[in-house]
């Protein structure tokens, strides 16, 4: 061994030097192996460089690795991350619970802590959900590095589990609720103690009896300091450990400042005492907190619902031979085959193979009866069987489902920062410093001016501030806002959508699909009485029928539906021939038909090319029908008119969005008679026909150009680029095609009466976010110098910066409508809305 380079991770020999390297407290040290090089990195990226100066020998191998991050491995198993990390390209992006959020500046230390490691592509922290969204390169980093990262930074991560939240929120209510009691406890028994001293007058009472009453009120204020006020001294100790200054620590400054001058009065025997401030203090700043906590909690509530709707495990059944085995949904691949009992939810995308029911879609989109599914029908993971027991066979994998791309979307928009949550929390941070700075001179000066109020006056400035109203004036009301758009089936997809709906000028429609319902419907059938045999409609939609029979084109399905029973074909067609984008030609009780366009059947009857040509130009052919002839060899029977309908609601959206002073416009790539149809039927004037992809994107790019703020509906699908280019992006989707979807704001409903409501709501969310940022800067401007003129005693600061920061949280709950208010988060809870299913089932009978 002599002259070989050591491994400096294990010791052995490294045997290719050069291959394989770690930088290790900014050297490069020589690896034997992968293994040793990969551990080593971990251990530098978890921040534990420590172990190589500490260890007293070199480690045994490679699977050494520090206590620290050894618990946390568990995450970077394979079976483990499927459950929620998502793969991107490269990288893998996770969504973690965050336990002990304080303030923007815990948003801003996480953050930047994170993006400091090296392989994280990004990193974003919401305040008012608890959430933080993580994107990193795995083959730089692994998982369990960064939760490590983050529990040296003072918190404590976990990968987003709704059963783990929910106990999550149990502990950390019941500490909050001990904490507050304890203080509210010591706070009347010190005011106790204060009272006579207060209403008496100068030597009314005796020093001894006034010495015991500061001794008494000393031995109270210590629960409340050493145990009720602890968070307000870790959080304090974790900002400075990190080099940030967050808002616990003007707190804790004023609180050790009040506590230590009372302390020393009380030893002393002289000198004024401030423990009846400090309890009150900490009692009211925790009974913020503690409202704070339960109202964020409500605002989040419809976010956590739509993580906890997935459902763990799933009974498979075997297609062999029928065996029904208990597995994770993760596991269920397309093709599978499972049983969902009823009141269950569905974990997965998936089609019903035997039964009938009734599902209960309301957290999908929004509505709350439930609509009657059969065999062939397409269910949407998520969505809970209200009916009977069904048969199922899978679509999508539990990654690729509607309900887990809904959290996706609903992560991605919580992760994404409008500019104004990010200039205020900025401003937070900032504020923070500049407050100790104040409050610093503020102690001098009055140190000149009235030396025995000095202290009393700094701890006030240093209270009665309140950075938190600030970097909670958005997030709280974006939360409380996300929220109430859930429950109406309106999916915000973006962070910053609310803001740009509100601020739009121009309204773009795209026709077909979302002004109409996208599929043609027969609207008319003209006998034209020339064949006998075929007298009554009903006689033709059964021809028509029996001549597409097994055929899936659009036309085929709307003679079906038409028709009814009577369009069902009592036989099946004999030879048949289908001429692609032209007709079908067959015989039907032993009489040949042919049934398609003009093109089609004139080689049969010539004189109808010219008859088509003569409708075009009169009144019996509407601008934008499709005809469609059935004929036979003798002469012509009926003409069929297709029309893609408008929706019923589509006048009423358009009329309400109008009045709103929004100027519309239409697009489409239809034909210009159809377009125009559409354009005078809902009062559109600016309408263009036969556009392309580019001619779209030209002409909303035209309307920016002139600064108009474009707000583009369209499917989310096919009109993906303009849909991306404008301001901001509607799309009338549906669920399970959620995956595609490149708009902003998705109605899940599939109604567009839910477009109006969405601008209100972004107008009333708006209207919020700048009453908050309004009252967090007036609150500041008037109480932080009215604290350093020496009108604000500590008591009343404390109040004051409790009630500001309560006030923009339950300001912000204002958007969560009052039917919403009550809802449980728990997983028991969230069956609550199956039971209501099976009742109104079993009320109203199966739909």
């Amino acid at each position: 061994m002599t002259g070989a380079v050591a491994c400096f991770h294990c010791g052995e020999p490294v045997e290719q030097p050069g291959r394989w390297t770690a930088k290790v407290e900014g050297i490069e040290r020589e690896m034997c192996c992968a293994g040793c090089q990969a551990v080593a990195n971990a251990i530098v990226a978890a921040g534990l460089d420590d172990y190589y100066r500490a260890r007293s020998a070199p480690a045994p191998g490679a699977a050494v690795v520090p206590p620290a991050l050894r618990a946390l491995e568990v995450y970077d198993d394979a079976d483990v991350q499927a459950r929620f990390v998502r793969n991107r390209d490269a990288d893998c992006e996770a969504t973690l619970m965050i336990d002990g959020l304080r303030c923007g500046a815990c948003v801003w230390l996480l953050e930047q802590g994170l993006r400091r490691r090296p392989g994280v592509e990004a990193a974003s922290v919401n305040l008012a959900t608890g959430r933080a969204t993580v994107r990193w390169n795995p083959s730089a980093t692994r998982l369990s590095s960064l939760l490590d990262a983050i529990g040296h930074l003072g918190y404590r991560a976990l990968p987003f589990d709704p059963r783990e939240r929910e106990a999550q929120i149990q502990r950390t209510s019941k500490a909050m609720f001990r904490r507050l009691f304890i203080a509210g406890l010591g706070m009347m028994q010190v005011m106790m103690y204060a009272v006579p001293v207060y209403v008496a007058d100068p030597g009314d009472i005796e020093w001894q009896h006034e010495s015991l009453l500061r001794w008494a009120s000393l031995l109270l204020t210590l629960p409340v300091m050493l145990y009720s006020a602890t968070p307000f001294f870790a959080g304090a100790w974790r900002d400075l450990r990190a080099r940030s200054v967050g808002m616990d620590v003007p707190v804790v400054i004023g609180l050790l400042a009040a506590f230590v001058a009372s302390v020393r009065a009380t030893v002393v025997g002289h000198g004024e005492v401030y423990f009846d401030s400090v309890t009150m203090f900490v009692f009211l700043l925790l009974s913020a907190r503690y409202v704070e906590w339960i109202a964020r909690r409500r605002a989040g509530r419809a976010i956590d619902a739509v993580a906890a709707a997935v459902p763990d495990m799933v009974d498979r059944v075997d297609h062999d031979t029928g065996a029904i085995a208990r597995v994770p949904a993760t596991r269920l691949a397309p093709g599978d085959l499972f049983r969902v009992p009823v009141g269950e939810r569905i974990a997965v995308d998936a089609a019903i193979v035997e039964g009938r029911t009734a599902i209960d879609q309301s957290l999908l989109t929004g509505e709350s009866l439930p609509v009657a599914r059969g065999a062939g029908d397409e269910v949407p993971g998520g969505a809970i069987n209200a009916g009977s027991p069904v048969l199922m066979r899978v679509l999508r994998t539990s990654a690729e489902s509607a309900i887990s791309t809904i959290e996706r979307l609903v992560d991605r928009a919580a992760a994404d920062k409008p500019r104004l949550a990010g200039l205020t929390e900025r401003i937070a941070r900032w504020f923070v410093a500049a407050l100790l700075l104040l409050a610093a001179c503020v102690w001098l000066a009055w140190m000149q001016i009235d030396p025995a109020r000095a202290a009393q006056i700094a701890i006030a400035v240093l209270v009665v501030s309140c950075p938190c109203a600030l970097s909670m004036a958005t997030p709280a009301a974006l939360a409380a806002a996300t929220g109430a758009a859930m429950r109406r089936g309106m999916l915000i997809a973006r962070g910053d959508a609310l803001e740009q709906v509100a601020a739009c000028t121009d309204v773009v429609f795209d026709k077909t699909g979302t002004l109409t319902r996208g599929r043609p419907e027969l609207v008319h059938v003209a006998l034209l009485g020339e064949a006998p045999g075929a007298t009554s409609t009903a006689k033709v939609l059964s021809i028509a029928a029996a001549l597409e029979s097994g055929q899936a084109h659009p036309l085929a399905e709307a003679i079906r539906r038409a028709g009814g029973d009577a369009a069902q074909p009592q036989q099946a067609p004999g030879e048949r021939e289908t001429v692609p984008g032209m007709g079908v030609e067959g015989e039907v009780d032993g009489r040949r038909y042919r049934l398609g366009s003009a093109a089609f059947v004139a080689s049969w009857h010539p004189a109808l090319a010219q008859r088509t040509q003569l409708l075009a130009h009169g009144a019996e052919q509407p601008p934008g029908d499709t005809l469609v002839w059935l004929v036979d060899a003798d002469a012509p029977i009926a003409r069929l008119h297709f029309r893609d309908r408008l929706r019923d609601e589509a006048r009423e959206v358009c009329d309400s969005l109008a009045a709103a002073g929004l100027r519309l416009h239409l697009l489409s790539g239809d034909r210009a008679a159809a377009v125009a149809r559409v354009s005078e039927a809902l009062g559109i004037e600016a309408a263009v026909a036969d556009a392309s992809p580019q001619r779209k994107l030209e002409y909303v790019r035209s309307l920016q150009g002139e600064g108009r703020r474009v707000l583009m509906v369209g499917d989310g699908i096919n009109d993906a680029p303009v849909l991306a280019a404008a301001d901001v992006s509607v799309a009338v989707g549906h669920a399970t095609s959620l995956a595609r979807t490149a708009a902003a704001v998705v109605l899940l409903g599939q109604s567009l009466t839910d477009l109006p409501a969405l601008r209100a709501l972004a107008l009333r969310t708006r209207s919020i976010v700048r009453a908050n940022l309004g009252w967090a800067l007036a609150y500041n401007v008037v109480a932080i110098p009215a604290a350093a003129l020496g009108w604000v005693p500590p008591w009343l600061a404390a109040i004051g910066m409790s009630t500001s920061s309560l006030l923009v949280v339950v300001n912000a709950l204002r958007l969560i409508p009052a039917s919403a208010k009550g809802v449980a988060t728990s997983p028991a809870d969230a069956a609550a809305p199956q039971r209501d299913a099976r009742a109104g089932t079993t009320a109203h009978g199966s739909p």
